[in-house]
Order: C-alpha cells, then structure tokens, then sequence
C-alpha cells in the first residue's frame, strides 16, 4: 500500500485532533501541536501501511507539511 497524500493529512489530523481541512502544506506542524511521540506513533503507522523506510529524524527535522509529503513520496517511489 502507498501512503498517499490524502492518508498524511488525515493521519496528521487525527493525530492533532483538528480538521484536515485546517491544514495546508506550507503549515509548520509543530504550531499545530505536533510533537515526538506523535510523530513516533505517525512513523510506526507509516511503516505499516508500506511506507517502510521513513523514519523519525526525517520527519522531526522538518514539520512542514510540504516536506512531509515530499519525504514519503521520494521514499516510496526508491
């Protein structure tokens, strides 16, 4: 399975608890809350529905939502 953008989103929303349409990709993730045990648990989710090369710091290093979804499309598409 890929993770798609559509997935991203609505896992980032669940995650932060507010509503995927409030999120827009330029959108730092850590001013929405974001932190590192979300973020683990994201990573966790991730490598399960395919995405297995993600990683933590890869997403830690830049909360945008922008490189979020640049990350996991390079790493699935490798």
């Amino acid at each position: 399975m890929t993770v798609t953008r559509e997935h991203i989103i609505r896992d980032v929303s669940e995650a932060l608890y507010i509503s995927p349409e409030t999120l827009r990709p330029e959108d730092n993730l850590e001013d929405h809350g974001m932190d590192s045990v979300r973020i683990m648990e994201l990573v966790e989710k991730w490598r399960s529905a395919g995405a297995e090369d993600i990683d933590f710091i890869s997403l830690a290093e830049d909360q945008h939502l922008s490189h979020w979804f640049e990350t996991l499309d390079r790493l699935q598409r490798e």
